[in-house]
């Protein structure tokens, strides 16, 4: 997914908090909005630039009121990239993907490179050269082809262990839960530390501004971290199921709260 701006991911993360469900993209009134306070001065050619890249759809409701929709690419910008829901539902065939590499010491920046790339794709570290990850590398796959790999230094694997290894025991190894455990409890921190009351001047609303973007940044920290495992692979005192759902019952009430600020 293209990344968009850190202002454009912001809008849309404020037009989720007010929408139905956070599964889905909903209508809203755009009218004397906290959206328009936010963005008071430029609104409209935000909005036509949403349109334009299809993260929005506008349309004409009754008594001349203005309607916005995230579409599904915005409703997923919004959350950051990844639909956890969908991610920990995905299915899963018992097999584990492999990405071996050894690439010679003189070329650390390219190994560099590559570990950043495996580990922006959620692939877990098994060893400083060995990674895993359950879904297929379907992306890793056609990069390599275009670059005409070489298999002494990298190859892919399709595999299941053979010597009595538990999933459990590779989960533990390749990613590091223990970090991202924490990571979530710090958001949970967040969470607690929304402004309380509904917004009716712009000093409250700049509050609930400030709130948003440190749960936006903490939530990121968070779910950068965590590969969003399928369900049958998550480990035991997992806290991303609890700090999602947490999340959801915020931001409804985070959007509850500013329906009818500037009216």
């Amino acid at each position: 997914m293209e990344a968009v701006k850190p202002k454009t991911q912001e809008f849309l993360y404020f037009l989720l908090w007010t929408a139905e469900q956070l599964f889905r993209p909903t209508f809203r009134n755009l009218t004397d909005s906290y959206e328009q306070w936010i963005y008071r001065n430029g609104l409209h050619r935000q909005l036509a630039k949403l349109e334009k890249q299809e993260l929005v759809e506008l349309m004409a409701g009754v008594d001349n009121q203005r309607l916005c929709r995230l579409t599904e690419a915005g409703r997923l910008q919004a959350l950051g990239g990844r639909d956890p829901e969908a991610q920990w539902a995905r299915k899963w065939d018992g097999r584990w993907r492999l990405v071996v590499f050894d690439v010679p010491r003189k070329f650390n920046s390219r190994r560099d490179r590559l570990r950043r790339f495996l580990r922006g794709r959620a692939v877990g570290c098994l060893q400083g050269s060995l990674w895993v990850t359950p879904d297929p590398l379907t992306v890793e796959r056609r990069l390599l082809e275009d670059e005409g790999a070489n298999v002494r230094s990298l190859i892919l694997f399709d595999a299941v262990p053979c010597a009595g290894e538990r999933d459990a025991q590779i989960v533990s190894a390749a990613w590091d839960f223990i970090r991202i455990n924490a990571a979530y409890g710090s958001y949970l921190e967040v969470l607690e530390q929304r402004p309380a009351g509904s917004v009716r001047d712009d000093a409250a609303a700049r509050k609930l501004q400030l709130w948003g973007r440190a749960e936006r940044e903490s939530w990121q920290q968070a779910v950068w971290r965590d590969p969003l495992l399928p369900d049958r692979l998550l480990p035991e005192g997992y806290l991303g199921r609890r700090a999602w759902r947490r999340r959801i019952k915020a931001l409804a009430e985070a959007g509850a709260q500013v329906v009818g600020f500037g009216k």
